[in-house]
């Protein structure tokens, strides 16, 4: 059942973009941000030390922007790039091992027509998604994949300007609380209060008074899926709702 959520008019301000960039630009500026020197740091630093498996690889280390569809109308926002994922490979949910998150979200996508893998190895595997582009609250990975509340807030008008760049999107799918509250952060910071908070949870879907839809669903962390709380068929039960709802 989808919740219809009604908003506080308050006067807008903070991220909105002033105009909507070609989605190029929106990644040059996300690739060239040096917001929070925290990250920055932790990120070049893994990129140096590397993990054992990857000590030939050189890493990215640079924030990364999102990627997928320019004619997308289902955006997927995620935590963060993974230290040795997305921070080595510079694509989001992107090299992380067999069966990592990447693998386990493409899986998902692969099935509902969204993309033509089911795994997400490296930035040249072919992989190309349909009608859905692929963000993160986030663009730098965060110690122990835990960013601050300043850091999400300075990453918020990255995930605005994408968005701006992606006019057709009207479903968003949220990985875990963090990408969740994100966006309903953004939303805020834009003018667009919305009241009473929709509340995450998985399979969880809000209509919210901009007319997007939004979705949650677990985060495909090993710690959930792993663990069972999070599971192939409950993923892709989350992307067969939004292409119900895209084809509705």
């Amino acid at each position: 059942m989808i919740k219809t959520v009604t908003h506080d008019a308050r006067p807008s301000k903070g991220n909105r973009p002033s105009r909507t960039e070609p989605l190029r630009l929106v990644r040059d500026a996300i690739v060239a941000c040096k917001r929070c020197p925290r990250l920055r740091a932790y990120c070049r630093r893994i990129g140096q030390e590397k993990r054992r498996a990857y000590r030939d690889y050189s890493y990215w280390a640079r924030p990364v922007p999102g990627f997928g569809d320019p004619q997308a109308r289902l955006m997927i926002v995620g935590l963060a790039p993974a230290a040795h994922g997305g921070n080595r490979t510079g694509r989001v949910f992107t090299g992380d091992g067999v069966g990592g998150s990447g693998d386990f979200l493409m899986t998902a996508l692969h099935r509902n027509g969204f993309a033509n893998l089911p795994t997400s190895r490296d930035p040249d595997d072919g992989l190309r998604l349909s009608d859905a582009y692929i963000a993160a609250a986030v663009r730098c990975a965060p110690p122990d994949n835990k960013p601050t509340l300043e850091e999400i807030t300075n990453c918020l008008p990255h995930l605005a300007a994408e968005l701006a760049a992606l006019p057709r999107v009207s479903t968003v799918v949220a990985l875990g609380a963090i990408g969740y509250d994100a966006y309903l952060r953004l939303l805020g910071s834009q003018g667009l209060l919305v009241r009473p908070k929709p509340k995450f949870g998985h399979g969880s879907v809000d209509r919210l008074p901009n007319g997007i839809t939004l979705i949650g669903c677990y985060h495909p962390s090993r710690q959930n899926t792993n663990t069972g709380r999070l599971t192939p068929t409950m993923m892709a039960a989350v992307f067969a709702t939004a292409k119900r709802i895209l084809g509705a």
